[in-house]
């Protein structure tokens, strides 16, 4: 197992508490590896929400849309039934029409999963490849927040 790296060497940018649910683990009370896709997608989602207000408006007042390009994980130690876990997430890279996050789940002090996902940010209307507007890439590129108090900017 893997300790958390200290704060300067990854910059976390947003944080919400996760607990595992049976639904969460397979017949040895250890959570399925598909699951830490959902525990990303859940901070990625809530982060969202803080930079931006409702995630169901950002495709009407952006008339943008991200979708999962690409994901790279790395396994390090088991969650289980009843752990209370941290995922976080920490703009890598934004540029363009991509957007570049390392996601992390911890229990206490111990690194659980690490991952890059890649979104790619694509016109609500047509679903091509379209930048990032200026305005929204202000707020997804800032690295000072943490949940509870999640402001982007």
């Amino acid at each position: 197992m893997r300790p958390v790296p200290p704060p300067g060497e990854t910059a976390t940018a947003f944080r919400i508490p996760v607990r595992v649910y049976f639904q969460d683990t397979d017949a040895g009370g250890i959570v399925y590896h598909a699951r830490y896709l959902d525990y990303f997608e859940r901070c990625r989602m809530d982060w969202l929400r803080a930079c931006h207000g409702p995630v169901s408006r950002l495709a009407v007042d952006s008339g943008v849309l991200f979708i999962v390009r690409a994901v790279a994980i790395e396994y390090l130690a088991p969650a289980r039934l009843d752990d209370d876990l941290e995922v976080s997430l920490a703009p890598a890279d934004v540029r363009g029409a991509q957007l570049d996050l390392r996601q992390q789940v911890v229990r206490a002090d111990t690194l659980l999963v690490d991952g890059r996902v890649q979104l790619a940010c694509v016109s609500a209307a047509h679903l091509r490849p379209t930048r990032i507007p200026p305005s929204l890439r202000d707020s997804l590129s800032s690295r000072g927040s943490t949940h509870p108090s999640p402001a982007c900017t």
